[in-house]
């Protein structure tokens, strides 16, 4: 199991609006479902469907990303913020953005990229505050190499989408389509999956207390993804299928790779018990298994329908139970460390499973797992009446979420 400190973790009060902000984005989109026109729908041409994933991944994945990071960052690297007032500063400006961005891809393109720039701000800001702080660590082992390099990506990325934003507003005149997977890449392969990879190794074993396992899976599948992204990246910008398509294949064996690594830490973690944390992990990898073989039909035959079955289960299945099943175990950790760890030895505290709504948990997972495998089949056979049906389980799920979010943070 990873060594961790709490010495040098934020107030809870600076991690909390980032959780919420992100839930209600989630929330949000969860309820946009309904007016997406499935029938028509196209994920590289619907300006709705844009509008849909830059509000889901930015609001809700990144959001709660963010938000993790502050907290996990100092605690996983024994190191203070450099400057953890910068974190302050993030969240509202993040958040106009990307209500600009979601708005602007639909009525305003100027909007959009004016958007677009408040966003490339917040998020110049949370590398430059990690970068500073990365500054000052002594030891560089393979999560805060993964830290370094998914921030570098992230940065690279959000550039990219801006050139992209001020195309769209009529600014300039470069080529959108080369430039999509560039940063759809850099984005979700660079960033998202590399802070999944690396911080899974860190979260996991501590919440499943897992001991004995090899770092070195994770030392290859970062670096077989780095280099992936790294090669899809150029393979948009000079227009080569060759290199797409090999760097896809190390990002597949990455996955694999990644997916044996979680393997090992599961087989040796001492805590058995399947709780809403470990059930939501495993309907999590289930869909991103699947994703991954939508995605592989894809590539293969080219059909748009499994892409957009790709990103749906990769999005809202896998990134959307991982971040949901991590919150129901950092909340109430984060709130019992804070509110009741003084108390301890003076009068009776809570345990932290006490802290967690059991039954209505069981609920969001239940609504949000059938609510994603009937939209998976509206998305298939582009069945407006499923579409219907799965939005509203969603839409229910999403609130579930939100509230059991809420009654983590107000528990005494």
């Amino acid at each position: 199991m990873v060594s961790i400190t709490r010495e040098f973790a934020p107030p809870f009060k600076l991690i909390a609006p980032y959780f919420i902000i992100g839930t209600l984005f989630y929330v949000l989109s969860n309820f946009l479902l309904f007016g997406i026109d499935i029938v028509q729908i196209s994920s590289s041409q619907d300006l709705y469907i844009i509008s849909w994933v830059h509000l889901f991944l930015l609001g809700f994945v990144m959001m709660i990303i963010f938000g993790a990071m502050a907290q996990l960052i100092p605690v996983v690297l024994e190191k203070g913020h450099f400057s953890i007032d910068f974190y302050y500063i993030v969240y509202p400006l993040f958040s106009l953005g990307i209500g600009m961005m979601a708005y602007g891809f639909i009525h305003s393109h100027l909007i959009l990229s004016f958007g677009g720039g408040i966003v490339l701000i917040a998020m110049f800001i949370f590398s430059l505050e990690t970068f500073l702080t990365l500054k000052n660590v002594e030891k560089f082992d393979v999560v805060t190499i993964s830290v370094m390099i998914s921030n570098i990506f992230l940065i690279i990325g959000v550039i990219v989408g801006f050139v992209m934003a001020l195309t769209f507003a009529g600014f300039l005149g470069t080529d959108v389509t080369a430039l999509l997977k560039a940063h759809v890449y850099m984005i979700i392969g660079g960033y998202v999956l590399i802070t999944i990879m690396s911080f899974s190794y860190v979260l996991i074993p501590m919440f499943g207390l897992s001991h004995g396992f090899s770092k070195k899976p994770l030392h290859v599948a970062v670096g077989m993804q780095s280099f992936a992204v790294i090669v899809v990246f150029f393979s948009a910008l000079f227009d080569s299928e060759f290199f797409s398509k090999t760097g896809y294949f190390f990002s597949f064996l990455s996955v694999l790779i990644y997916f044996y690594l979680i393997y090992t830490i599961d087989k040796t973690r001492a805590r058995k018990q399947n709780d809403m944390y470990i059930i939501s992990l495993l309907i999590g990898f289930i869909f991103f298994v699947l994703s991954m073989i939508f995605g592989g039909l894809y590539i293969m035959v080219g059909d748009e329908t499994y892409a957009l079955l790709c990103g749906w289960l990769l999005f809202v299945g896998f990134f959307g139970f991982l971040i949901s099943g991590h919150l129901y175990k950092i909340v109430p950790f984060l709130v019992w460390y804070e509110r009741f760890s003084p108390l301890v030895g003076k009068e009776k505290v809570p345990m932290l499973g006490d802290m967690v709504p059991t039954k209505s948990a069981n609920f969001q997972i239940y609504f949000t797992t059938i609510g994603i495998i009937l939209y998976s089949f509206a998305l298939f056979y582009q069945n407006s009446d499923l579409q219907m049906a799965a939005a509203s389980f969603l839409s229910i799920g999403a609130l579930f979420l939100f509230f059991n979010l809420m009654f983590m943070i107000r528990f005494k």
